[in-house]
């Protein structure tokens, strides 16, 4: 049996995620209905995977979250309200140590309930397997570094324009799922203000969330960080998110290769889709530019086009079973023999770096 705590705050929402997980015949449940009691079931019950409510009274589910992960660490899936505030909140989480989180659309809670519970049962279950982190330390450090090199950001480019012509050129692309906000603050903030090529970062999200999490990551890149929201050029030293609730595909516009949204594709389980961000890149672009990187995350997204890549002449990582939050992605590519490199998360921005700026 699988142990699980339910957090929230709401009555009638705690009875409609127990009955949901009592349904799947293989959970024990109990409940907390604020952030105190979370706490204090964390210690006594010692559940192996919590659903934590955001915004409780008496005690927020960030404050709990803190106390949970300096206690007694376990797997979190935050649920969250599908608004900024409650973007920025999911993401503050997750540099706490939440595995995964779970957005909660308005309405009704049984229509919310509705909506929700395939993706829900599927990111508790996939929790238990995954591997808890510690608190990150406070980003304010990092958003300092971000400032003090973005700085440098206009010299940068002119030093990249003025060397174009003797820089082969480069193209990285990232798959991310679950564990995966994390994770790209552990990458992209140590790529340099002069890394000379275009980074194209597809991480499951759903639409309200790529916007405030691009916007998080710009504060704490040397590189410029947008959401591609509509047709973008693909510049040099720019990381393009793709737009939640969309998929991100490249594609050419007369002579110059261009980044634009599309409407899901229905062929593909996870958006924005890394399977079509790898087919598309291998469509335009010469594989031998390609850089591929697929991190934390479960299923199997992107593992075949970014196999096709390594097959085609271009270079992949897939982020190690050690540190990879679920292992699933980055194993899948392992397994195909489509990984050139696996790497622990604190290496791979060593490693771009070492094929970019050789």
């Amino acid at each position: 049996m699988i142990k699980l705590l339910i957090v929230d705050d709401s009555a009638l929402m705690r009875r409609q995620l127990t009955l949901l997980f009592q349904a799947q015949g293989d959970f024990e449940i109990r409940q907390a209905r604020d952030g105190a009691e979370a706490v204090a079931e964390n210690r006594s019950f010692q559940p192996d995977v919590v659903t934590l409510d955001i915004n409780m009274p008496q005690m927020d589910g960030i404050t709990a979250l803190s106390l949970i992960m300096a206690e007694r660490p376990v797997p979190v899936v935050m649920v969250s309200s599908l608004t900024e505030k409650g973007a920025l909140a999911t993401f503050e989480a997750l540099n706490l140590g939440a595995v995964d989180y779970v957005a909660k659309p308005g309405g009704t809670i049984s229509l919310s309930i509705d909506t929700i519970q395939a993706d829900l049962i599927a990111k508790v279950r996939g929790a238990v397997r995954s591997r808890p982190s510690k608190a990150r330390t406070s980003s304010s450090s990092a958003r300092g570094l971000g400032e003090r090199l973005r700085e440098q950001h206009a010299q940068a480019a002119q030093a990249r324009a003025s060397s174009a012509s003797q820089s082969r050129e480069g193209l990285v692309l990232i798959g991310v799922s679950t564990g995966g906000p994390r994770a790209l603050e552990e990458v992209l903030p140590l790529l340099p203000a002069d890394f000379p090529w275009p980074v194209l970062v597809a991480q499951h999200m759903p639409a309200s969330f790529t916007a405030p999490f691009a916007a998080r990551l710009d504060s704490v890149c040397a590189l410029q960080v947008v959401e591609a929201c509509r047709p973008m050029p693909v510049t040099p030293g720019t990381i393009y998110v793709g737009k939640g609730g969309a998929d991100m595909v490249l594609a050419k516009r007369g002579s110059t290769l261009t980044v634009l949204p599309k409407p899901e594709s229905s062929q593909h389980l996870w958006h924005p889709s890394v399977e079509l961000l790898g087919r598309s890149a291998l469509e335009h672009v010469n594989p031998q530019s390609l850089v591929a990187v697929l991190l934390t995350g479960m299923g199997n997204d992107g593992a075949a086009a970014f196999a096709d890549i390594k097959k085609h002449g271009g270079k992949t990582v897939a982020e190690s079973e050690e540190t990879a939050v679920v292992f699933g992605m980055p194993a899948e590519l392992i397994e195909r023999g489509g990984a050139s490199l696996v790497l622990p998360i604190d290496k791979i921005a060593a490693q771009l770096k070492a094929w970019a700026l050789r």
